[in-house]
């Protein structure tokens, strides 16, 4: 049964405008489902413009990936500051685009602006019993944990160090500082999310191996786009199921919350 809202529209019960007659003329937004299913195929085009080695393609849809994701988040009513990490990382896409070292430097400093984001989602949303501040087998494993990603930091930045040019060695280790941390820090939000900050840092040593000029696997943009986007893709449903968990736990006096649609 539908309510009637400010200045006479009518809401249905999601609180988006229904059908009356004040509501003409008012355009629902698109669907968690069709953006979710835009971003799917915007995901795939890019992937077959990769394999085809066909850069027009490439051009065209990874500029769209990050918006249509964070579009996705924003009808799934999701925090805001999950929208502004994913659309930092559109700005990384898109300067990396450019073939040019300026260019190189301004799309890692877009991507650390919105891993410093997904830390400030994972301490917000976080549980950080998952690694270590409860007592017995979460400490062990958040200990476990800390030492894994610390090695894994170390020891790629050792071995890439000598190969990569003098000038990029600074910013390539404190960004790898930066992601290694996010990485760890997702894992305080569950497997989801952690599985995201896992491929995240993988598609992004994939990318410094071809800095240093390390041999490459065949398609290695192929890889790259691969784990990048289903690491987005992993980190913002992380973000959101976080999110509704503490919202539906923590419902606002006098109101009751409905569930979210989701994809």
């Amino acid at each position: 049964m539908a309510a009637a809202g400010p200045r006479g529209a009518h809401r249905d019960r999601t609180g988006l405008p229904g059908d009356g007659p004040g509501a003409r003329g008012v355009t629902r937004p698109p669907s968690p489902r069709l953006l979710a299913g835009a971003f799917g195929l915007a995901a795939a085009g890019d992937l077959l413009a990769l394999l085809a080695d066909f850069g027009p393609g490439h051009a065209v849809f990874k500029p769209l990936l990050m918006p249509l994701l964070a579009a996705y988040v924003a009808v799934r009513r999701g925090p805001r500051l999950l929208i502004a990490a994913l659309l930092c990382g559109w700005g990384g896409d898109t300067f990396l685009l450019f073939d040019a070292e300026p260019a190189f430097l301004a799309g890692m400093g877009s991507f650390a602006a919105g891993h410093v984001c997904y830390l400030v989602l994972f301490k917000r949303y976080g549980d950080s019993r998952r690694y270590g501040n409860g007592g017995g087998s979460p400490r062990v494993r958040g200990a476990a944990l800390v030492a894994g990603y610390a090695l894994a930091l170390v020891v790629t930045v050792a071995l890439l160090w000598p190969d990569l040019p003098a000038d990029m060695r600074g910013p390539v280790a404190g960004y790898s500082l930066l992601l290694t941390a996010m990485a760890f820090g997702a894992t305080a939000l569950g497997a989801t999310a952690a599985a995201g900050g896992a491929l995240f840092l993988l598609s992004d040593t994939l990318i410094a191996t071809g800095v240093a000029e390390w041999p490459q696997l065949p398609r290695p943009d192929f890889a790259i786009m691969l784990t990048y986007l289903a690491a987005q893709y992993l980190l913002a449903k992380g973000v959101l199921a976080a999110a509704d968990g503490r919202q539906e736990s923590t419902p606002a006096y006098g109101e009751r919350r409905m569930p979210s649609t989701t994809s």
